[in-house]
């Protein structure tokens, strides 16, 4: 199995906008890099300024400095890659270097020979990078597919097919919520507490009023002592050259002054005892209402928790007497079909074949997917549909919305797919978090219903008319699809079909 090193390192280097290698790398304060080029010309077309990849809008427009540590690793990542020449491997003779690596094609173009993936439709989808020679380290070599899951037991990129495979029994998920949890995990050790942050301010405030204090007090001492000193013993230099009354006189004199400016001084003391006093007062009341808030969001939370298992209690005690009224009959698209897929003619059943099939283009078709929509989509109200999936040992139903990528399918709510799956025996869900049930009977027909409005999809074992899982609070923008994943044939072992059945 190849690694991942390689691909991680390429896209962590090339910056969001032009999605190049970073030129003059510089850093926002949300902490995402760019070309200093490129984001000047995003914010000189733009009344405000913000973060280009997570939108975080700024108060004014930030100092940007090239960050140096960035721009040096760019450069040896340039030098390692300028070592090595790759050329085109469609040229003749003369050999021309390539200008892009395509992971679809798994081949390097020159200039002309990528005119083709510039122009047709199904190949300007493929995935392009820049010219590499190792595309071991992007490709799985067993089974020839984008490595796109990631192993947490092996600590390894895998592909869809590795998961059925050698993989099958090990803590796989994909590849961005890996990235996104270790990410988590980064940013949560670089930050204080509030009430770290809170503790730490009350000891500045009271240690700033202690250095003040002590300052006023040597000085109303220093100015006690000089009260008794005699009137004689003060040299006549000292005194102001512009007056001519005696010293006694003018001891006198700037003895009142101290006078004055001690009391002065101690008014102002007191006055910043008050202020740190009320400062501390405030401090106490803030963290009391910062406990409060807590107290509420985590009560917030709790009746959240519990209104959601009310919910879905509900639901299950209603079961299927109530989703079957909005049954509706659906028909497999054969547009959508993976060319791998082989559909009946009446468009209710689909089932995996062992070679793809020559199928006109279309850009609603699956690629290396082998997955399939059905011809009715639905944008608002609920829907309910069942399916027959007796005998199978793998597969894959629910619901997509019409944007999902075509030609490489993340298994999250947050890429558009909500799906129940059977693998290695066990039944899974990709939810927030990951699910894993084990069902005491087999399934052999699943009832899959959908309330738009409410954000619900839920899953239901139709032979025992009992509630299986539901996927809660989601937000459905997009038209939404029945979909539909038979499974790999597996030498005849899975050669059974997902058949669409009335529904009784």
């Amino acid at each position: 199995m190849a690694s991942s090193s390689g691909p991680s390192l390429n896209e962590e280097l090339q910056c969001s906008i032009c999605l190049e290698v970073f030129t003059d790398p510089v850093t926002t304060p949300c902490g995402h890099n760019f070309c200093r080029t490129c984001l000047n010309k995003c914010w000189t077309n733009s009344q405000t300024c913000f973060c280009p990849l997570c939108k975080e809008k700024f108060s004014k427009r930030p100092d940007l400095k090239i960050n140096t540590t960035l721009g040096k690793l760019v450069q040896h990542f340039k030098k390692l890659n300028q070592e090595s020449e790759v050329f085109c491997d469609f040229c003749g003779e003369r050999k021309q270097k390539a200008v892009k690596t395509c992971l679809m094609c798994q081949s390097s173009y020159c200039d002309s020979h990528l005119e083709p993936h510039r122009r047709v439709p199904r190949l300007k989808k493929h995935k392009l990078i820049n010219p590499v020679e190792n595309l071991e380290d992007y490709i799985c070599q067993k089974h020839e597919r984008p490595l796109e899951l990631f192993c947490r037991d092996d600590q390894a990129c895998v592909c869809l097919s590795c998961t059925e495979g050698e993989h099958r029994t090990h803590n796989t998920v994909p590849i961005e919520e890996e990235s996104r949890e270790k990410k988590t995990l980064a940013s949560n050790d670089c930050f204080l507490t509030s009430s770290q942050t809170v503790h730490i301010s009350n000891w500045m405030i009271i240690g700033l009023g202690v250095l003040l204090v002590a300052a006023l007090m040597y000085t109303s001492s220093c100015d006690s002592l000089l009260s008794y000193i005699p009137c004689v013993l003060i040299p006549e230099a000292m005194s102001c050259p512009a007056t001519k009354s005696s010293p006694a006189k003018r001891c006198q004199s700037d003895q009142l002054k101290m006078m004055e400016e001690n009391i002065e001084l101690k008014r102002r003391n007191t006055e910043l005892e008050q202020e740190i006093t009320d400062l501390k007062k405030r401090n106490t009341e803030l963290e009391q209402e910062n406990t409060e808030l807590k107290r509420r969001n985590t009560e917030l939370k709790r009746r959240n928790t519990e209104l959601k298992k009310q919910f879905i209690e509900q639901l299950t005690q209603t079961g299927l007497k109530f989703v079957q009224k909005f049954a509706v009959d659906v028909t497999l698209d054969p547009d959508t079909a993976d060319p791998s897929l082989i559909l009946s003619d009446d468009g209710k059943q689909v089932r995996h074949g062992d070679v793809k099939q020559n199928v006109p283009e279309n850009p609603k078709r699956f690629n290396f997917c082998f997955s399939i929509l059905t011809k009715q989509g639905f944008s608002s109200g609920r829907f309910y549909y069942e399916v027959q999936v007796k005998g199978k040992t793998g597969w894959r139903l629910g619901v997509a919305r019409e944007s999902i990528n075509r030609e490489a399918i993340t298994l999250t709510p947050e890429h558009g797919v909500w799906i129940l799956l059977l693998m290695n025996e066990n039944y899974i869900l990709f939810d927030s978090p990951f699910v894993s049930l084990s069902q005491r009977v087999k399934l052999e027909k699943v009832g899959v219903f959908v309330d738009y409005e409410e954000g619900l999809v839920s899953f239901y074992d139709a032979e025992s008319r009992s509630h299986i899982y539901s996927f809660t609070g989601q937000t459905f923008t997009d038209k939404l699809y029945p979909y539909f994943h038979p499974g790999f044939n597996d030498e005849g072992k899975n050669s059974n079909p997902l058949i669409i059945t009335p529904v009784r």
